[in-house]
């Protein structure tokens, strides 16, 4: 039926039945065209409609044979089409990772992760640093898979103008962490959770239980103060994605802050790093571990006197908090894991906080710190200059060294 017709106008039929077909259906019709034509009637086809000849032969092969060997209702072949970028990539979301990483924000109290980063400006970083070339809806799509979502507000903003050097700080505590961590130097991001009352209270979030049997708790939130309440330093190791609480009953302090991290390193870092001889410690500039307490740094070179260890400190900017590793890779599982629980005593609160995991390989563990701690200690000036102290330029109120104590 194409026999009489001329290359012109069979090229025009040809183009126009290509866009009303699929894959499959245009295939079979290059394939009956070619073999109307008869002898040359492939390569003709081939010419005219700017397929491959390898694509007019099967179809002429599938309209003799008149089925597939697949599926048919299968449009492409197995393996056929455009790989996706997973397959194209295998490292894209390790990539988006490392391109992202310290600008990931994170509710403490909710499995919610951001990032500050547009879309394209990953891509580029994507194509510029690991030579992976994707469009930024790849990227949103990479994203999602990630657990990364689109967020409506989030009071996230300090109030005033944030800190001039708010940027250069994240990436002095960006590359500096890199760089230990390739090094083999434990990097660990430490904070307080805020205090939990014991007791059956209500506790936010929910819990499958039978239909009609919901928990009872208390009618009021006051605090029983015979039960008491916890206070949850967390020391997370950033490059082993591991957790410590020390469950504190008494008060917040600087004693109690550098007392947590001693025991993360006498029950976990200690094993984990036998050869280290530096550390590296990310937390915020504020509360017991604020960047401007001088109980803080007098309680670290006990530490470092103890240990043996050269410590590392840099602070976030003020304001900044939520960008704080712990916030997002410790604090909001813990509050998944124990959400719609009442918190009847410690024991409940050690035991959930210590089964904690997640899917990336989360594990936790927590311990029972019994101490009292002294709130409104003073540090004398002589007791304050003893310290072996070296303040990193140019932010050296936020990023030190401290060794021990000077031996004169």
């Amino acid at each position: 039926m194409f026999v009489n017709i001329s290359e012109n106008e069979l090229k025009n039929q040809i183009e126009y039945m290509k866009p009303i077909l699929n894959e499959r259906q245009y295939r079979l019709f290059l394939g009956t065209v070619a073999i109307s034509i008869g002898r040359g009637g492939q390569s003709l086809v081939a010419r005219l409609s700017g397929a491959s000849v390898n694509t007019v032969h099967r179809g002429i092969e599938e309209v003799k044979s008149h089925k597939e060997k697949e599926n048919p209702d299968r449009v492409r072949k197995p393996g056929g089409g455009r790989k996706s970028s997973s397959e194209k990539y295998p490292n894209i979301q390790k990539a988006i990772e490392e391109i992202i990483d310290g600008k990931i924000c994170g509710d403490p109290e909710k499995i919610i992760h951001w990032t500050t980063m547009g879309l394209m400006d990953i891509a580029e970083k994507l194509k510029a640093d690991y030579g992976i070339e994707v469009c930024h809806t790849v990227v949103s799509k990479e994203l999602t898979k990630m657990g990364y979502s689109k967020q409506l507000n989030q009071k996230m903003l300090q109030v005033g103008t944030p800190h001039p050097d708010r940027n250069a700080q994240f990436e002095y505590i960006n590359a500096t962490a890199q760089q230990y961590i390739s090094q083999g130097v434990p990097v660990i991001s430490i904070d307080c959770k805020k205090k939990e009352n014991i007791g059956n209270f209500k506790n936010g979030g929910a819990e499958y239980r039978r239909k009609g049997d919901a928990r009872k708790v208390l009618e009021h939130d006051f605090p029983i103060k015979e039960l008491g309440a916890v206070a949850p330093y967390g020391i997370y190791d950033v490059d082993k994605n591991t957790g410590f609480v020390n469950l504190g009953i008494s008060h917040d302090t600087a004693e109690f802050a550098v007392n947590s991290i001693y025991q993360w390193w006498l029950h976990i870092g200690k094993e984990t790093y036998p050869d280290a001889k530096r550390i590296y410690i990310n937390c915020d500039g504020g509360g017991s571990n604020g960047s401007r307490l001088h109980l803080w740094k007098v309680q670290l070179a006990k530490f470092a006197e103890e240990t043996g260890l050269e410590v590392l400190v840099s602070h976030f900017p003020p304001g900044t908090s939520k960008w704080n590793k712990i916030e997002h890779r410790l604090f909001c599982y813990v509050s998944k894991k124990w959400a719609g629980q009442p918190l009847i005593d410690i024991e409940t609160v050690i035991d959930l906080i210590g089964s904690t995991t997640t899917s990336k390989g989360l594990k936790v563990k927590c311990i029972l710190d019994e101490n009292e701690y002294q709130t409104g200690i003073k540090v004398s000036e002589r007791d304050y200059a003893r310290i072996d102290i070296e303040r990193i330029e140019p932010l050296t109120d936020w990023n030190y060294i401290i060794r021990g104590f000077k031996h004169s």
